[in-house]
This record gives structure tokens, C-alpha cells and sequence, in this order.
């Protein structure tokens, strides 16, 4: 009885957590990081509801003196927002429903099938990364010109395509390659064809991975500048970024407008990247270990 109660009576032991140096240095490298991703989102918060007297002045660290929400009005109305945000969706979705099946179906053949121009297909794609678009705009130019599909979103959604499709093959094939083969054999004992394994075993498995491809795709494209001021030249085909132009005359300049555009521009990214960002890191890492 009396061992009993000593030991109730001795306090419960709790281990001491040691300082570590590294995990210090880790935190405060994170910490710098998350304020220099931040700070430019709350600047350009900041910057558009200034005036451009305020602007101008050259106080850009200081909070405006009243709030200027006709600015995100003007963004809105003078910059043919709703028009440009319809057309940036139309092209980025086109491009990541191709974008998923050129991948899909390309690293399903190279992961999953047995044959020897695989690796040379693998080594095709993994230049395709290397390649900078800056350096396709006259080629594509010529090309896209005597196809007479100049000017149109075509003219932007191809190369988009074909940009965006090495780094999905990779993501995608490097996932499927950790899938047990035990699962297409017991489908083709069932008598599944090669589509019916493709539609039913390998693409259901490989949402996550997917799902990273569809954000990165709609991140790179969705902000994409250069081959679009190339091959758009008609003002109803415009995308989102061709806004801040209408906010610049040849004696004038809104900058209060324009920080409300490029709000009103950078916000569905934003947004979507903050409620799918796990999906991102997940599927980026999905298939680093076998399955």
C-alpha cells in the first residue's frame, strides 16, 4: 500500500526538449521566406487603394490616407475585366483538359508498356523542358500565319500545350511507375483491354498526381504574357494581363487602378492555390515511394 501511494505521489516525468541549432536556423529560413513571399501581396494590397497623388509621391511604405475602392470599380469597368478573365478561363481550361490527355495517355505508355523507344520517348519530353518558349515565338509565328490561325486563341493554346504537356509526363509517369503491376494483371485475367486498364485501374489511382498537374498548368498559364502579346492582337481575344493597358493613355497613367486590376487578376490563383496547395505537395511527392 505504501509503494503504492509513494509512487502516485511522485511526479509525472516529462522529457526536456533540447534546443536545437538546426531546427533554429530552419525555422528562421522558413520565417524569411513567408515574409518575403508575403510582403509583395500585401504592398500590392496596400497600393491599390492609394490615390496617385499618393502614389507619385514616393511614400510607398505608407498606408493611404482613405481607402480608394473606386479603384477596383474603375479595374472592373474601364479595364474590361469580365471580358479578359472570361478569355484567360476559356484558354487555360482548354489547355489543361489537353494538357492531362496528351500526358496521361503518353506516360501510360512509357511507364507502363515494355518497349524500347520508351526511354528515347522519356528523353524527348525531358529536352522539351529544357527548351525556353522565348525562343519558339518566330518559328510558331511563321508557322501559325500560313495556317491562318493567327489571332486566335488557337494561336496560344497549342504552344501552351505543348509547353505545359513535358512537365506533366514527367510528374504523371514517375507516379503510374510506382503502381503495382499485380493490379493490371488481375484486370486482364478478367479480360480487360489496354483502354479499359487505362480508363478504370490507372487514371482513378492517379488523381492526385493529376490534380497537381491541373493547378501547376493553370498557375503558368494563367499569368502567361509573352505568347500571348505575340500571336493576340484583336481586343475581344485578349487575356487577363492585356488589362493593365487600359489604364495608360499617352498623357495619363491610373496606378491606383491598376494595383486593383492586378488584384482582381492575381485573386483566383491565389485562391485556388491556397484551398489545393496540400493536393500540390502531395501528388509532387506521390510517386517517391513504391506502391
Amino acid at each position: 500500500m505504501s509503494q503504492n501511494t509513494n509512487t502516485a505521489a511522485l511526479p509525472a516525468y516529462k522529457p526536456q526538449k533540447k534546443f536545437s541549432i538546426g531546427k533554429s536556423i530552419v525555422w528562421i529560413i522558413l520565417a524569411i521566406l513567408f515574409v518575403t513571399q508575403l510582403y509583395p501581396l500585401l504592398w500590392l494590397g496596400i497600393y491599390s487603394l492609394k490615390t496617385n497623388e499618393e502614389i507619385l509621391s514616393g511614400s510607398f511604405f505608407a498606408l493611404p490616407h482613405a481607402l480608394q475602392w473606386n479603384n477596383f470599380s474603375d479595374a472592373v469597368e474601364s479595364g474590361n475585366y469580365f471580358k479578359y478573365l472570361a478569355n484567360s478561363l476559356k484558354v487555360t481550361l482548354i489547355t489543361m483538359v489537353g494538357v492531362l490527355f496528351l500526358s496521361s495517355l503518353v506516360s501510360f505508355a512509357i511507364s507502363r508498356f515494355k518497349w524500347k523507344y520508351g526511354p528515347v520517348v522519356m528523353v524527348i519530353f525531358l529536352i522539351g523542358m529544357m527548351i525556353p518558349m522565348q525562343a519558339t515565338l518566330l518559328p510558331l509565328m511563321i508557322i501559325f500565319k500560313n495556317m491562318h490561325i493567327l489571332n486566335s486563341h488557337l494561336s496560344i493554346i497549342l504552344p501552351y500545350i505543348a509547353f505545359q504537356t513535358p512537365i506533366a509526363v514527367f510528374i504523371l509517369s514517375g507516379f503510374m511507375r510506382s503502381i503495382p503491376h499485380e493490379i493490371e494483371e488481375s484486370a486482364i485475367v478478367d479480360g480487360a483491354g489496354v483502354f479499359r486498364i487505362f480508363w478504370n485501374i490507372i487514371l482513378p489511382v492517379s488523381v492526385p498526381p493529376m490534380m497537381t498537374v491541373c493547378i501547376l498548368t493553370f498557375i503558368n498559364i494563367w499569368n502567361e504574357y509573352i505568347l500571348a502579346a505575340t500571336f493576340i492582337s484583336s481586343e475581344r481575344l485578349k487575356t487577363l494581363p492585356f488589362g493593365v493597358y487600359s489604364f495608360v493613355s499617352q498623357y495619363s497613367v491610373n496606378y491606383g487602378a491598376i494595383g486593383a486590376f492586378l488584384v482582381l487578376g492575381a485573386l483566383p490563383v491565389i485562391i485556388i492555390y491556397f484551398l489545393l496547395a496540400d493536393k500540390i505537395t502531395k501528388g509532387m511527392v506521390a510517386g517517391a515511394v513504391k506502391g
